[in-house]
């Protein structure tokens, strides 16, 4: 009878727990979503290319070969998943105090009577042998205290792990980003060695033309010119391919070396469509935002466990085994041994420190909130400026493209005219640094193009999908 009355009372303290501390469950927080993404120039929809794989975004195969290299070396990935790890194991260590912990443990006690001993006639050994399992100490969860921090740790393991998401989801977008860059420096190596080789004919044609008395001396000095300002570009530019390469080899984990390439840039294949998707899909997508989410998820479980410090801990020591002074007599009924030590702790006065601590995990409730706002706003944005940023650079490439080809066909012209003596040497000389720029830019704008893609993908939160 007594026993069921404890077993009473204990369930209707698990009953009533939660209403004495004001327990309420987590719900998200309400979202004010855009109804479409600003510079989306389609219909949304649930379609999305940050739902892709980032290998069915990125087709060039030496560029999917670094990526899965930097998966598996790169250190700040390691790192990410060396602190999941580590939430993992805290979220064991947290989950086991909820459970009842045991120790098993044995002696022997040997006592020999001295000589001298008169009490004993003649002196004798005595042996107890003693068995028992241990209780270790065991708090009964009654306001939830216990269970709220293993909600907390659960939230900030799956934090742990969407920063790792996050982390993959950079990685592939720096990877990217160093290798078109590197790409695009490629081309501006071409346009350098080409533009010299030009330069240098036609310096060639004008000392032949000086030499029969056609062209002056200020002709062939300022062919030289333009022949040693093409000369500067080329070492410049291999500076820095190298320091790329060794971007790349840092994000790969690897030691400086060489980088093997594989499509050229003004080969690189894109989507024929890049849809944005649903804002509100958004936010289960990028990994950042759900991190933050899972923050705060964690804080909103820490102010009960605060609340609960106000109630009565209540906790349980026992023990149970066989005490026999013959090993023959261990396991009988007599010698069976229990202690049950039930306590209970009620704060009486603390100075405000439970009020405090309250108070403090309201705050960190209110801090994980408004960062989590702030992500959404933030990534709402990020997606927008990465549209505008496409579709501008897309627009900027075309005409660019009429660009240089009208000053190609004018560079060709001016030193026809110029051969036929019908012009001047400057106008040629002019329309030669302007086709140099001119191609020098339009390899940019091609690498803007891909980067813009890279950004949008990533904005999105394409990447970190297996």
């Amino acid at each position: 009878m007594r026993k069921k009355l404890v077993l009473v009372i204990l369930i209707g303290f698990c009953f009533f727990g939660g209403i004495a501390s004001g327990e309420q469950k987590y719900q998200r927080p309400t979202v004010n979503s855009p109804a479409q993404f600003r510079g989306s120039d389609s219909i949304p929809d649930s379609n999305s290319i940050g739902n892709l794989k980032w290998f069915e975004i990125f087709k060039d195969k030496q560029l999917q070969a670094l990526i899965r290299i930097a998966l598996a070396q790169n250190y700040d990935l390691r790192l990410a998943m060396a602190r999941t790890d580590a939430a993992r194991a805290n979220l064991g260590i947290t989950r086991s105090n909820q459970y009842p912990q045991f120790a098993v443990g044995g002696n022997v006690n040997d006592t020999q009577q001295s000589l001298n001993n008169l009490e004993f006639s003649p002196p004798r050994t005595r042996s107890i042998a003693t068995i028992f399992l241990n209780m270790l100490n065991f708090e009964i969860d009654v306001w939830g205290r216990l269970r709220h921090q293993t909600e907390a740790a659960a939230a900030l393991l799956q934090a742990s792990d969407d920063d790792r998401k996050t982390v993959m989801m950079t990685l592939i977008s720096d990877v990217a980003t160093a290798y078109f860059n590197l790409l695009e420096l490629d081309m501006e190596l071409d346009i350098d060695k080409r533009t010299l080789a030009n330069r240098e004919e036609s310096l060639r044609l004008i000392k032949l033309r000086e030499e029969g008395g056609v062209a002056t001396l200020l002709d062939v000095r300022e062919a030289e010119q333009l022949v040693y300002s093409a000369s500067v570009t080329i070492p410049d530019t291999q500076r820095q391919i190298e320091q790329a390469e060794d971007l790349i080899n840092l994000l790969l984990g690897n030691n400086p070396g060489s980088i093997p390439r594989g499509t050229p840039l003004d080969e690189q294949t894109q989507p024929p469509s890049v849809p944005a998707g649903l804002p509100s899909a958004l936010l289960e997508r990028r990994p950042d935002i759900r991190s933050a989410e899972q923050n705060l998820v964690a804080q909103h479980a820490l102010v009960y466990v605060a609340k609960a410090a106000y109630f009565p801990q209540i906790s349980l020591t026992g023990l149970i085994g066989f005490q026999s002074n013959q090993l023959s007599n261990l396991f009988t009924g007599p010698s069976r041994t229990w202690t049950l030590l039930p306590q209970v702790t009620q704060p009486i006065f603390t100075a405000g420190l439970l009020s405090s601590n309250v108070e403090l995990a309201k705050a960190n409730q209110q801090l994980a909130l408004i960062s989590y706002e702030q992500a959404i706003k933030s990534a709402f944005r990020d997606v927008s400026d990465a549209l505008i940023q496409y579709r501008r650079v897309r627009e900027i490439r075309t005409q660019q493209e009429l660009l240089t080809a009208a000053v190609k066909d004018r560079s060709k012209l001016a030193y026809l005219r110029y051969n036929g003596g019908v012009d001047t040497l400057l106008n040629a000389l002019d329309a030669d640094r302007d086709l140099f720029n001119a191609e020098i830019s339009l390899a940019q704008n091609k690498r803007e193009e891909m980067l813009s893609l890279v950004q949008l993908y990533k904005t999105l939160g394409g990447g970190w999908q297996q």
